[in-house]
């Protein structure tokens, strides 16, 4: 099981398959998506790894987590999500995923937040009929109608379906196809709609039911980042003679 990316939703557009076929695709960017923690079963019971996507100032960054990010020698991150993963694809911290990471075809899953649509009614919400437009009935035609029951057991249930807030809610769609890929953009384009709003952080992982491809294990990294030496041994290493060509 392979690691899954964190994208930014950017927009809509479309493309043109060789048979000059119409596609709907959402563009979807890989911004920094880096490893910045390992989990292992050794260390920690399960083995996942934690990518963190979006350059984020460091002023705006708790002190918890800028030590989580200088640990892992990356710059701090305006996302951080866990994938669960295999033993035998756990990448380096520091390693940079690149939008090869998923082929052409192939199927994935993808999970975000939906837009909010704030109160909605339960025509709406949830796609009710509505009362009728005649026969005594006036005012309130959209109104759901009854909820509960009489006096036994005198109660509206839990999970009925009313009016009330709609949307802002954590959603994921099965089996979208990767239709073409931009390593040097960072982009990926999925055929079809992909929940949440433009600017929305998107994530990205393999098909459950299958990818229906050979895809690369354990994925396509871009680059991995090496911490920087400490300034002491940096200073150590300066004051160390080195031997000359033909010194022994």
């Amino acid at each position: 099981m392979r690691s899954g990316v964190v994208a930014k939703k950017l927009d809509m557009s479309r493309v043109f398959s060789e048979d000059g076929a119409h596609i709907p695709v959402t563009v979807l960017a890989l911004e920094d998506c880096a490893v910045v923690a390992r989990r292992t079963a050794d260390k920690d019971g399960y083995c996942a790894l934690q990518l963190g996507a979006g350059k984020a100032k460091v002023s705006r960054t708790s002190k918890a987590m800028r030590g989580h990010f200088a640990k892992a020698a990356v710059e701090p991150r305006q996302k951080v999500v866990e994938f669960r993963v295999s033993e035998d694809c756990l990448l380096d911290v520091g390693a940079e995923l690149s939008a090869e990471h998923f082929i052409p075809g192939q199927k994935v899953d993808v999970a975000a937040v939906s837009i909010g649509k704030g109160f909605a009614g339960a025509m709406k919400r949830h796609n009710f009929g509505g009362l009728r437009a005649t026969h005594g009935v006036s005012i309130s035609h959209r109104s759901h109608g009854s909820t509960g029951q009489c006096q036994d057991p005198g109660k509206v249930f839990k999970g009925k379906k009313m009016a009330g807030h709609m949307g802002a809610r954590r959603v994921a769609t099965q089996n979208l196809e990767v239709v073409r890929t931009d390593p040097a953009r960072g982009l990926v384009l999925v055929r079809g709609a992909v929940p949440g709003a433009k600017g929305t952080w998107i994530e990205i992982r393999d098909a459950i039911k299958g990818t229906g491809k050979d895809v690369p294990v354990p994925g396509v990294v871009k680059s991995i980042a090496k911490p920087e030496p400490a300034p002491a041994a940096a200073e150590a290493a300066a004051e160390t003679p080195q031997a000359k060509d033909g010194e022994q």
